[in-house]
């Protein structure tokens, strides 16, 4: 989908976040700078003529977009930091500006912040649609070319996936020795604890996701959705089973949907739908450019850690991860438990 950097925090937070695409944009955009305190920072006559806008454009910027700016790498200088750096340019910075004891600098990431923000600059636009190209590239190369499957990257996913499936088992065990109804009860059943965490059915989400007839969406689920949803399963088995000892016989399908609806509202869980629902309607959108409209309201800023997790060194793809002798032994552990 088309991203809008001058309206959208989130998208421009998941842009700067993203160390992996900063390196390549420095490296491949080259906007000059001055290299203070260990990395290439801008003054803002320099940002002026880099962007082609006034004194009067920027200063407005830094008023209505100040925390975002700072938050990414503008700073001011005054005292003995301020000092320091004119001595590093060797005064050349005096003249800029009418108040010579205090000077705005913008780190790389600042820069790129201010030029997603600004709407008046042909340089800008131009300096967003380069950036957009290099995240995109940057993260097709580190998630081995697709994104479909990211989440198997993170280092938890095998084993909150292998766990997962014992607590299916009961649960669908459940669903059968405690629940009239035919087959199709256990697509009911588990649409309904899909619907209870993130609003949608099993073929909501595929479509959101765009995955083919084949495709297994819990082999798209990040490790929290996951976890969450084993702890959904072992619970509801658990109350499947009380119920149904209680009644002496199977429970009617309305009388299961009431104690499944009843448990959803458990305030134990009401912290850890919040968080799944908010890590995947925004690393969705972020990682896989899916956007789970009934998950709009949860949408954040994807963490650097999160980038990290699914693009950093320590991310493997499943083929890698499962090639790994000690990941073998722990699941080997695990089976003869």
């Amino acid at each position: 989908m088309a991203k809008d950097l001058t309206e959208s925090i989130h998208e421009r937070q998941n842009i700067l976040n993203n160390r992996y695409a900063l390196q390549q944009a420095e490296e491949h955009l080259d906007l000059g700078g001055i290299f203070y305190q260990d990395e290439m920072v801008f003054t803002k006559q320099q940002v002026m003529s880099l962007f082609e806008i006034s004194d009067a454009t920027i200063e407005r910027y830094i008023s209505n977009h100040g925390d975002e700016l700072k938050n990414n790498g503008y700073q001011i200088l005054r005292g003995q930091k301020l000092r320091d750096f004119k001595d590093l340019t060797h005064g050349t910075l005096i003249s800029e500006g009418t108040k010579t004891s205090v000077l705005g600098i913008f780190t790389f990431r600042a820069v790129l912040n201010l030029g997603m923000l600004l709407t008046e600059s042909e340089q800008a636009r131009l300096l967003r649609s380069r950036v957009l190209d290099i995240v995109l590239d940057v993260m097709a190369q580190r998630a081995g070319g697709h994104t479909k499957f990211i989440n198997q990257r993170d280092e938890n996913y095998l084993l909150a996936s292998f766990q997962e499936e014992n607590y299916r088992k009961k649960f669908t065990d459940a669903v059968d020795n405690y629940i009239e109804g035919s087959q199709w009860k256990y697509a009911r059943f588990t649409n309904l604890i899909y619907k209870s965490i993130f609003q949608e059915n099993a073929t909501e989400y595929k479509k959101v996701l765009k995955l083919a007839e084949h495709d297994k969406i819990r082999e798209t689920m990040y490790t929290e959705v996951i976890n969450l949803i084993a702890s959904f399963e072992a619970g509801i088995a658990h109350e499947l089973e009380l119920a149904g000892q209680k009644k002496g016989s199977k429970l009617t399908q309305k009388e299961a949907e009431k104690l499944f609806l009843d448990f959803e509202k458990h305030p134990l869980f009401t912290p850890l739908i919040l968080d799944a629902r908010t890590k995947m309607a925004s690393r969705d959108l972020c990682f896989r450019d899916a956007l789970h409209e009934k998950l709009e309201a949860y949408i954040q800023a994807v963490p650097e850690a999160d980038f990290e997790r699914f693009l950093g060194e320590k991310s493997r793809s499943l083929q890698e991860q499962l090639s790994d002798p000690d990941t073998l032994a722990v699941f080997k552990r695990l089976k003869d438990r």
